[in-house]
């Protein structure tokens, strides 16, 4: 600990010190003096270079008619934290992530009941994280750092207020304050907060928890898995960690008050709900009836009882009032009224053991589990517990369909998505939709990290996965019936789910000294209770915890109980559920993309995408199927989805022929596609991954054309003969039909009698031939391939006309000269227009002259 001058303010430091144990190594800074010094409170707390600056504010005058506690928590993330820009189109951040408003959760949980029941001046604490390290968390810093600043505000808070997180390890070890990687290295995730007793306990009084990504291989690998016994003992641990947090808030504003002496407690008048005049006449007009409409098990009826008998005793007590006073009689009143319902309802349970619906302590309602109900989705399953009714909804996607992360976090993408909906006649009442709101960002977070450690990964399943929870009727713990039929839905639609996953709802009341657990609690017995216990797992471990309570706290060892009692619960909930659908069904529903992932070497990742897209685009636009393809830096993954299991094979089968081509043979026939059109020609392709050369002169069926976009198009297809490869592998090919022969220019249409070419050599022997006789001449003096008389060599006649001019038959260059003429193109660029014809009888060209191509068939 110490102290600093800068600037004329006193800069306070507490520490824990790297050595302590309590912290396993780690050093948490606690600083105040320095920053924001017009707020009531502020503290920078920081771990690593992790640093948040945590304020904390209050109003000076009670808001107008307010029956509540307005406490606003924020957190506000900054990109610069984390060295980012904003990746908006505005450049900016918006509006909160979903792990700053889980964070807000975190926080507001713990921090609201350590306020005086009776003070309702608005309070905020806002949360600025500075610095994202990128290792160490910053939601549990922001935690304590709230409490400190409470602490140093001169606000009644009722602290202070410790908080850790422990990660279960594969050895079975609960480590205290984890980085990221330390999280995801273990197979549960734990944040625990809590206060001190007069007697030195701690006393819990939130618990926010969930299994890791790797918990399943972890647990198939001999880790021990996170049953009741092993949460116990993460409780208890949690103690020390919390009690060391608490000493530290206590180090920083002892130093604190040193400096700046005891801050000046803010001024505020206790807010009372109904005066005891007005309780007393409340009661002896409704005499035992409270009790009786309390005992109502069903809801809508019970509401309606209890509203008729409100109506009744509010104005019996304000007709008894002055005219003037009736408005604030009336109001107190129903305050006095809901006061004396929740009294009948816990004294009923404490001392009889009797809920409102009739039930026992450890009794859950009827229970009803569907699968199939939507016929167009992917997967449906419908729970019911009571009158709580909740329908899941599973879609599948390709990989890319996975959610973009644009935080200060490491986490950058989710495929595994779970999102809830609490639409207003879920309780029978009117009210707006406008998008989800804090609580149901929650309660879809809790659903979602139920789940999350029974997902398959994405080399076992290659899919993302969007779960959609809509609330259709509430009494009671939506959202752990949301884990019920999410897990129902998952199987319906085929997804390998590790294992069947149920959640239940606790409860608690503290009467007369005496708790006393509930199972499966009602919507009212959540509001008149003093805890809202929720746990979720499979028949072996349990996948999540979120406790919230309304008192100072709870005893390890009755939350050690109640978690017992909820394995009971949850273990009814699983056998009804399998009685829907027992596992997952063995192949996707045939409303679902079928998605096949496989591996490419990344040198590969070109060819199949293609230049611009071209190659994939293709095969999307034959097949019908989605193709994507991502690089991670060692090898590219590719993912192929259609709802036809048929396309996607094809597709398959056409990106592996890319990857392996097949090599063309010489003179076979080939139905190809016309994929590019240059001057000199046209490739085809005629495999996947291999195209070969047409050339211009072999397209106009033995007439000359000036312009392949005249014959050719681009997408057309063209059966085609391989006519040649080079060692190189280039291609030339041949127009089927086209045989290498040429027809005359004379009037009566006589053909050469040289014989058809059987294979490669003779055609290009027979090409070679044409070439020269193309010459106009009997070929190049001295070369002995030809006569002045216009007979060739071999004996076959010309195909010159009576006059001896060749000049209306187009020339037939040697086979290899399109190849040549391709390469020198690529090199060189055009090489100009075609030679001119030559008259009838000219000579051949001497010394390689001037002619396009230079002296070709040297």
């Amino acid at each position: 600990m110490a102290t600093q001058p800068i600037e004329g303010a006193l800069r306070v430091r507490a520490t824990v010190a790297e050595e302590t144990d309590l912290v396993d190594g780690k050093e948490i800074t606690m600083e105040a003096g320095r920053l924001a010094s017009l707020a009531d409170g502020s503290v920078l707390v920081g771990m690593g270079d992790t640093r948040v600056l945590v304020t904390a504010t209050a109003s000076r005058r009670v808001r107008e008619g307010a029956d509540f506690f307005p406490l606003t928590v924020d957190i506000e993330e900054r990109s610069y934290a984390a060295g980012k820009i904003p990746g908006s189109f505005f450049r900016r951040e918006g509006r909160a992530s979903e792990a700053a408003i889980l964070t807000c959760r975190l926080i507001d949980r713990p921090l609201r009941p350590s306020f005086p029941s009776s003070f309702r001046n608005e309070v905020h604490v806002v949360g600025l994280v500075l610095g994202a390290d990128q290792e160490n968390p910053y939601d549990v810093l922001a935690l304590n750092g709230a409490s400190a600043a409470l602490m140093l505000s001169g606000i009644p808070f009722e602290g202070p207020v410790g908080a850790v997180r422990l990660s279960y390890t594969a050895d079975g070890e609960w480590l205290a304050h984890p980085t990221y990687a330390e999280s995801d290295a273990g197979a549960f995730d734990m944040v625990v907060a809590g206060r001190q007793l007069e007697d030195g306990d701690i006393a819990v009084m939130m618990v926010e928890a969930g299994g890791t990504e790797g918990a399943w291989e972890l647990y198939e690998d001999g880790a021990p898995k996170v049953n009741e016994e092993a949460l116990a003992a993460g409780l208890e641990a949690s103690k020390a960690h919390i009690a060391a947090m608490i000493e530290l808030q206590r180090q920083l504003v002892e130093v604190h008050q040193e400096a700046h002496g005891i801050p000046e407690a803010i001024a505020w008048v206790p807010q009372v709900d109904y005066s005891p005049e007005i309780a007393d006449a409340v009661a002896a007009a409704a005499g035992d009836r409270i009790v009786e409409t309390a005992s109502i098990a069903d809801k809508a009826e019970r509401t309606a009882a209890e509203s008729a008998l409100r109506d009744e005793l509010v104005a019996t007590v304000a007709g008894a009032a002055d005219e003037a006073d009736r408005p604030t009689v009336e109001k107190q009143a129903k305050a006095a009224f809901r006061a004396a319902t929740k009294e009948a309802v816990r004294s009923r349970i404490v001392n009889e053991g009797a809920r409102i619906d009739g039930r026992g302590p450890a009794d859950i309602r009827q229970l009803t589990a569907e699968v199939g109900i939507i016929p167009t989705a992917h997967g449906t399953g419908l729970f019911q517990r009571g009158e709580t009714q909740v329908m899941n909804i599973a879609t599948l996607g390709i990989g890319r369909m996975d959610q973009m992360i644009d935080g200060i976090d490491p986490v950058t993408k989710k495929r595994f998505m779970h999102h809830y909906n609490f639409p207003p006649f879920s309780t029978g009442e009117p009210g707006f939709m406008r998008g989800p709101k804090r609580r149901e960002i929650g309660h879809g977070a809790l659903a979602e990290k139920a789940l999350f450690p029974l997902i398959p990964s994405m080399a076992e399943f290659p899919y993302t996965i969007r779960l959609v929870s809509e609330a259709l009727a509430s009494n009671g713990s939506t959202s752990m019936a949301s884990v019920c039929a999410g897990s129902l839905s998952l199987m319906d639609a085929g997804v390998p789910l590790r294992a069947p996953v149920a959640g239940i709802a606790m409860g608690l009341v503290f009467a007369d000294g005496k708790y006393t657990s509930l199972t499966d609690i009602l919507g009212a017995e959540d509001a008149f209770g003093d805890m809202d216990f929720k746990v979720a797992g499979t028949s072996e471990f349990v996948t999540a915890l979120q406790l919230d309570t309304k008192i100072e706290g709870i005893p390890a060892d009755v939350l050690i109980d109640a978690l017992n009692q909820a394995k009971e619960a949850r273990m009814a909930v699983l056998e009804v559920m399998a009685g829907a659908i027992a596992e997952p069904r063995p192949e996707v529903n045939e409303t679902a993309p079928k998605i096949i992932s496989f591996e490419i070497p990344a040198d590969k990742i070109g060819e199949v995408i293609g230049p611009k897209g071209k190659v994939i685009n293709s095969i999307q636009g034959e097949t019908g199927a989605d193709i994507s393809v991502d690089d991670d830096g060692m090898v590219g993954v590719v993912s192929v989805s259609a709802v036809d299991g048929n396309a996607v094979a094809e597709a398959e089968r056409q990106i592996r022929l890319i990857l392996d081509p097949p090599t063309p043979e010489v003179n076979a026939e080939y139905t190809g596609k016309v994929v590019s059109i240059t001057k000199f020609g046209a490739f085809i392709n005629i495999l996947p991954g291999r195209d070969g050369l047409l050339h211009i002169s072999k397209i106009g069926g033995g007439k000359r054309i000036d312009k392949v976009e005249d014959v050719l198009e681009l997408g057309q297809d063209l059966a085609v003969y391989v006519e040649d490869i080079d060692p190189n592998g280039k291609v030339s090919l041949r127009m089927a039909g086209d045989t290498g022969e040429k027809s005359g220019g004379d009037s009566s249409g006589s053909r050469s009698s040289s014989p058809k070419a059987d294979g490669p050599s003779q055609g290009r022997s027979a090409a070679a031939a044409s070439d020269r006789r193309a010459e106009g001449s009997g070929g190049r003096q001295g070369d002995g391939s030809g006569s002045s008389d216009g007979s060739s060599s071999d004996g076959s006649s010309s195909d010159r006309d009576s006059s001896g001019s060749g000049s209306d038959r187009p020339k037939r260059a040697p086979e290899f000269a399109p190849v040549l003429e391709a390469k020198l193109t690529e090199a060189y660029g055009d090489l100009g227009p075609e030679p001119a014809p030559r008259s009838a009888g000219g000579g051949g060209r001497r010394g390689g002259g001037g002619g396009r191509g230079g002296r070709r068939g040297r």
